[in-house]
């Protein structure tokens, strides 16, 4: 592990617009100097229905456990954003989709701090209110 080297994991959508933006708003407000993505289309629709996506889930959370026993991440963001192909809804119904999502992190028992972030039509992201 790069001990000088800060880490922060985001659970993203796959959608490439977004990648950019998350990584620029982890490093500028956690000061990282990465940003791990676990990324799956519409991974905010995805935590919010476990029981749908069992395989999933699981799956996410093994690579979450990377980045934090290996890398050393304190926080995890989940995103949505505007236009996502693998979660097709309005703003609202996403971002109660990342509320439920972020019970579902924070049962995986790791030691982070659990964030939500929206992405939104001009690739601007934001912390939702925890």
């Amino acid at each position: 592990m790069e001990n000088e080297k800060k880490f922060a994991c985001a659970i993203n959508c796959m959608d490439g617009r977004v990648q950019d933006a998350v990584k620029s708003y982890m490093q500028k407000n956690y000061g990282v100097d990465y940003v791990d993505m676990v990324t799956e289309p519409g991974p905010n629709k995805i935590l919010a229905s476990p029981e749908l996506a069992e395989g999933l889930v699981e799956n996410i959370k093994k690579r979450v456990e990377i980045s934090v026993h290996h890398h050393g991440s304190k926080v995890v963001a989940i995103v949505g954003h505007f236009g996502c192909a693998g979660n097709p809804t309005e703003k609202e119904e996403q971002i109660k989709h990342l509320k439920i999502a972020k019970k579902t992190v924070k049962a995986f028992g790791f030691p982070v701090e659990v964030i939500l972030l929206w992405v939104d039509g001009d690739w601007q992201t934001v912390e939702l209110i925890k």
